[in-house]
């Protein structure tokens, strides 16, 4: 199992979900960084399960810091993030453990490791694991900004609903990033944020779910970040978007629409503004050659609907080797994608930091940009 990424600033995950504890090793954060704790606990504030629309299974995630951190700055050695797990009920579990959930990493986990994988609320396939992911992402985030680099994101579509795109304005979109910073559910458009909460609930009674489209930003970044062929800004972000469970979709840009257009509609032509190269449109996203152009980084990633669901379905089972109906028990989401935009949002950040001190050193992360 390979659960580490990163080439100048590393990430190691471990723990399950019902184990004691999960949590992240950083390293190649440079001595000196100050980070705002209360920041870093407000974005696992926007990952917590809240009212009808999440799980009924409510953790604290109060980060704790093993190592790395000494009188409020990095220390430059590998940092180590702790949550505890104090909510398991690990007794929902059992009287399924041979009968794989439909769509869930069940049965190719035990393929994997031959049964000896930790089955109890997916193990370490879990979406628990996020959290340590955004404790991570909450220093990454911390950096970005302290270099003026901003990320945000809302949910684009939930169901058959759909919210105001981000705009094609930086000034405007600056302004609508600063509205999402909150723990609030993330749409521009209040109205449709309600109807979209009105639309988990009653799937929720149904016992089923629902997915979307998270619709990310990043400004700011300097023109010139991503390291082609296999490291380019797409290549990264990409891989570390696939890896939040539930993920199966990722676009830049105009992304899939761009196969509906002729080249003069796609192009985005260059112009000086300001003393500074900017393009008439962004259709790329931001992105040329996989490398930073220095216009708004904009994406999108598609969230399926949660595979824990309540209704009866068909599957097999393991031990006796034959088909078998299940009924779900224990608490789980009828949507994922409220809680996952902060995912998406840490996601990016650590990628984008990894990339930033590939171009700029580690001196960088407390020095400034060259």
């Amino acid at each position: 199992m390979k659960s580490i990424f990163g080439d100048q600033i590393q990430i190691c995950l471990f723990g399950e979900s019902h184990s004691p504890a999960v949590g992240v090793v950083l390293n190649g954060l440079a001595p000196g960084i100050r980070l705002d704790l209360e920041f870093i606990q407000s974005q696992m504030d926007k990952r917590r399960a809240k009212g009808r629309i999440s799980t009924a299974r409510r953790e604290a995630d109060e980060v704790r810091f093993l190592s790395g951190f000494f009188n409020g700055y990095t220390t430059g050695t590998p940092l180590c993030l702790l949550i505890e797990n104090q909510q398991t009920r690990s007794g929902d579990y059992e009287a399924a453990k041979w009968l794989p959930r439909p769509s869930h990493a069940d049965y190719t986990a035990f393929e994997k490791y031959g049964g000896f994988q930790d089955y109890r609320g997916g193990g370490h396939f879990s979406g628990r694991l996020t959290a340590p992911i955004v404790a991570a992402g909450g220093i990454a985030l911390q950096i970005l900004k302290s270099h003026g680099i901003r990320v945000g994101t809302h949910i684009l579509r939930l169901g058959d609903w759909k919210d105001t795109a981000f705009s094609p304005r930086e000034t405007e979109l600056e302004q609508q990033i600063a509205r999402l910073d909150g723990d609030g559910f993330p749409t521009l458009d209040a109205d449709i944020g309600g109807s979209m909460v009105r639309a988990v609930e009653e799937a929720a009674s149904e016992g089923d779910s629902l997915g979307g489209v998270l619709e990310t930003a990043v400004v700011s970044l300097p023109a010139g970040v991503g390291e082609p062929f296999f490291c380019s800004v797409e290549s990264k972000l990409s891989q570390l978007l696939f890896s939040i469970p539930a993920v199966k979709g990722v676009e830049f840009g105009l992304g899939f629409g761009f196969a509906g257009l002729r080249g003069s509609q796609a192009n985005d032509p260059f112009r000086m503004e300001n003393d500074r190269v900017t393009t008439q449109t962004n259709h790329n996203g931001g992105l040329n050659g996989g490398i930073t152009n220095g216009m708004p980084v904009l994406f999108r990633t598609a969230v399926k609907p949660t595979p824990s669901i309540y209704q009866p379905q068909d599957t097999v089972d393991l031990e006796k080797r034959e088909n078998a109906r299940l009924q779900i028990q224990g608490r789980h989401d009828p949507a994922i994608i409220h809680r996952a935009r902060v995912v998406v949002d840490s996601m990016a950040a650590l990628g984008l930091l990894d990339l930033l001190t590939e171009r700029f050193g580690p001196r960088w992360m407390t020095e400034g940009t060259p």
